[in-house]
């Protein structure tokens, strides 16, 4: 994916505290950041904001945070979240691979990853984030019953991660080989999945969670 650089992003999401969390590693509790006790949900690589304005409105009682590290791309979804003025929703324009320096252990309720760089060269493998590495990580933040839910027009990530995850002794379900021409209605669409689907894409889908820690 080719950039368009904003130069004035940078100054934007430091106009805008009230959405962008400058500083995120001092943040001592999510649930005192919002002023509820609701679950949180993470999306990593945010993109342009769509999914989390939308997602911010449709479920009022969750929090929601997006986690972007290309402040061009990120500025998009700043703007949208200032025009719609959502109480729940907040963003850190950071890194993934940073994931535990802004969030606790057990941390999370719920993670999503979606349309994700598929990082197609072997060589590159590390840098998918369904990659085991990033699977620890998202292992450690999430709570023990949470899921991840994943989706992508590119088949080829998807038959890798699904054989990640699993590898990884996930558990998978609602495994979706062609989301618009399934039976699930509960779909909130990104950017990409809106450009995609009007150009008739596949888009795959599945939900994972981590195998519950034996209480023996």
């Amino acid at each position: 994916m080719r950039l368009r650089n904003k130069p004035w992003a940078m100054e934007y999401l430091q106009s805008h505290p009230e959405y962008v969390i400058t500083n995120p590693e001092d943040i001592q509790s999510w649930k005192q950041h919002f002023g509820t006790d609701h679950p949180l949900h993470v999306e990593v690589g945010t993109g342009k904001g769509k999914f989390l304005k939308d997602m911010s409105e449709k479920y009022p009682n969750i929090n929601f945070i997006g986690v972007e590290k290309y402040e061009s791309v990120l500025v998009s979804g700043v703007e949208k979240a200032v025009e719609s003025k959502p109480t729940n929703l907040a963003f850190i324009h950071a890194d993934v691979n940073n994931l535990f320096d802004y969030f606790k252990e057990n941390e999370i309720d719920q993670l999503y990853i979606n349309f994700t760089d598929p990082w197609p060269k072997a060589r590159h493998e590390k840098r998918r984030l369904t990659y085991k590495g990033f699977l620890s990580k998202y292992k450690k933040v999430l709570k023990n019953n949470g899921e991840i839910h994943f989706k992508t027009d590119n088949q080829g990530l998807f038959e890798y991660s699904i054989e990640s995850m699993s590898s990884f002794g996930m558990i998978l379900k609602n495994v979706s080989l062609d989301l618009h021409k399934s039976s699930w209605d509960d779909n909130v669409m990104t950017e990409y999945e809106e450009k995609f689907s009007k150009k008739n894409y596949r888009i795959y889908r599945l939900e994972a969670q981590f195998e519950k820690p034996s209480s023996t």
